[in-house]
Parts: C-alpha cells; structure tokens; sequence
C-alpha cells in the first residue's frame, strides 16, 4: 500500500495519479459550496452509477459470449487491506506512543516546562491568527494536497537546487539559533575553542 501511495506521489501512472488528484481537488472544492453530506453522497452515486453500468456490459457481452466471465473488478475485490494480529497490535501501539508524545509536548509548552519553547509556542499561536483570518482550514487542506502532489516531483527534478537553497537557509537558521541560545544564556561570548586564552608572544 505505501508503495502504491508513493507511485501516486511521484506521478509513476501519469492517468491514475492524474485521476486521483483531480478527484481530491474538485471534491474539496465544491465544499465551498456544498455540505459534506452531498458531497459525499453525490460522489458514491456516481461511483456506484459507474461501477454498476461496467459490471451490467461486461454480464451482456460475456451473455453474447463476446468476453470471458472474469468480473471486471477482480483486483479491487482480491485487494488484501486487512491487519494480522501483530500488525494491528503494532500500529496501535505507535498510534497510542504518538498521542502520549503530543499529549506531553502539549503539557509541557502550556505550564512553561521550558520558558524559550513556551515562548516559541506563543509566538506560533500568534502568526497561525494571523494565517486564519485569511484562509480558512479547508484552503488550506486544498493547498496540502496540490503540495503532497507538487513538492516531491518538483524535488526529484531540480534536487542539486534545492539542497543548496536549504543548506543555505539551515546554515543561517543556526546562526540565528545560536544567537538566541547565547542571549538566554546571559549573552555571553562564544565558548573559545581553543581551550583557553593564548599565551603572549615575547
């Protein structure tokens, strides 16, 4: 299955992968004007509608012994998405890690654990006001799904570029947190790395 989402990812099926991203976005954009509800409904009517008119012309030409009696539908159907025992016990163990590890995360940037990552956390807070007075949690989704689609075959094909641009932006990210680490720290000088003062020349 995670292969399969990745060959969608990375446009490997130019057709399907174009299907299914084109069904996302116009799904997600007549949620603007639409309920979910009808949305949902209206796209399982339509589904259905498809898969019923294939599934009645494949019985008629097999009745006119035009085709053989496979059901058109066969690999869908053999599709295996169920979980062993131990699968099961594994992703719900790591679901249960996962919401323990943002539970306490949460706790410790609210009561101020850490005051610096408190603070981080507000200032967040702050610009994600910002973000929601202009656009709403839907744009956004829309926006989500046009990059899982986008970024990773824009990266594949201009990669060089695009670790130099990021080395780059991670080398003055550094600087700045280095800076910002020093001012909570007292603001004091960069430790020497030498190992001490030099010794003066006679």
């Amino acid at each position: 299955m995670a292969s399969k989402v990745m060959d969608l990812v990375y446009w490997k099926d130019t057709e399907r992968t174009g299907m299914v991203f084109t069904g996302l976005v116009v799904g997600l954009l007549s949620l603007f004007q639409l309920s979910i509800i009808t949305v949902v409904s209206t796209l399982s009517l339509a589904i259905l509608c498809f898969t019923i008119s294939i599934r009645i012309y494949c019985k008629v030409l097999h009745a006119l012994q035009l085709r053989d009696s496979v059901h058109p539908f066969k690999s869908y159907l053999d599709l295996d998405i169920g979980l062993v025992g131990e699968q099961a016990d594994h992703y719900m163990q790591r679901a249960i890690v996962l919401i323990c590890s943002a539970v306490d995360t949460l706790k410790r940037l609210i009561f101020v654990g850490n005051l610096f990552d408190s603070l981080k956390f507000l200032l967040l807070m702050y610009l994600v006001t910002y973000l929601g007075a202009l656009c709403n949690g839907l744009t956004l989704l829309i926006i989500g799904v046009i990059a899982v689609f986008s970024v990773p075959l824009f990266y594949t094909r201009h990669q060089e570029k695009v670790d130099t641009i990021l080395a780059t932006v991670q080398a003055h990210v550094d600087n700045i947190k280095d800076i910002l680490t020093r001012l909570s720290q007292g603001g004091g000088p960069p430790p020497d790395s030498t190992g001490g003062a030099k010794p003066k020349s006679q």
